[in-house]
């Protein structure tokens, strides 16, 4: 208890490990769950189900666990999840879920949010993903593992975007962004494959060159239709694991609505 400053309001409900430091004017306000080595800087709020796993760190003015901004939410007991080692810089706000989008905002581990970063209600991000300053995600985003999403950029509701893609700064992504693609605009174009992204991943150098062709081939080149395009690629590497990521994704936008594949598996109330 020593680590926590004098100023600090924190909710008997709360259950913080022995470890955690809480700085200044800090605000904990409900059952918050904070792991080991997990750190608020002055002037953070916490509020309501938020379980934080350890190692976490919090910069003066984020707020977790605001209630979400739906106008169909009801004060429902829903949750925000986060797993280790993140930095949420200064002014980030994490919203918890819906009960209509599954009740669970849920963010991974190794992540860096930068200032203002906003994710919404029932978002679900990965694992060391990068939000860099006042990148807005709207509800029920799904952000895949090692995605860079850059200044400014803005998130349509129930888009993805898919592991190790890349996002360039002030892009207005309204569908589906693929795995290991590079995507920018307004609105967000396809404009090559992540292949430094990827390098650093640690993918194999014969891998990158094949994903590059098959993106170039599928979404870049207009030699020839899109689909002939995927059929080819598909039969021409039918085993391998990063080919069938990339067309499981580039298919399920197809199927869904809007290019948005989660927007098919949208659950709308009756009274909408």
């Amino acid at each position: 208890m020593s680590r926590i400053h004098p100023t600090a309001v924190i909710d008997p409900a709360a259950r913080l490990h022995d470890d955690v430091e809480v700085g200044a004017y800090c605000v904990i306000d409900g059952p918050v769950e904070l792991g080991a080595g997990t750190r608020l800087m002055p002037h953070v709020t916490v509020l309501g189900h938020v379980a934080m796993g350890s190692g976490n760190t919090l910069h003066p003015g984020c707020v977790l666990g605001s209630p979400p901004q739906d106008l169909k939410y009801r004060g429902e007991p829903t949750r925000i999840v986060i797993g280790d080692g993140n930095h949420f810089r200064e002014h980030v706000t994490v919203h918890p879920g819906t009960a209509t989008g599954g009740g669970i905002t849920r963010v991974g581990s190794g992540g860096l949010f930068m200032v203002g970063a906003h994710i919404a209600h029932d978002c679900v991000v990965g694992d060391h993903v990068v939000l860099a300053n006042h990148v807005l995600l709207a509800g029920h985003v799904r952000i895949g593992d090692r995605a860079i999403l850059n200044g400014a950029s803005a998130l349509h509701h129930f888009t993805s975007v898919g592991r190790l893609a890349y996002v360039g700064g002030l892009t207005r992504v309204t569908q589906d962004v693929h795995p290991f693609t590079i995507v920018e605009g307004h609105p967000a174009r396809i404009r090559a494959c992540n292949t430094i992204g990827m390098q650093r991943s640690g993918a194999a150098a014969a891998d990158v060159d094949i994903i590059k062709q098959a993106i170039f081939s599928i979404l870049i080149s207009d030699r020839r239709p899109a689909q002939v395009a995927l059929a080819e690629v598909e039969a021409r590497y039918p085993d391998h694991p990063l080919v069938a990521e990339l067309l499981g994704s580039i298919r399920a936008a197809g199927e869904g609505r809007q290019g948005r594949a989660a927007e098919g598996r949208r659950v709308v109330p009756r009274n909408s």
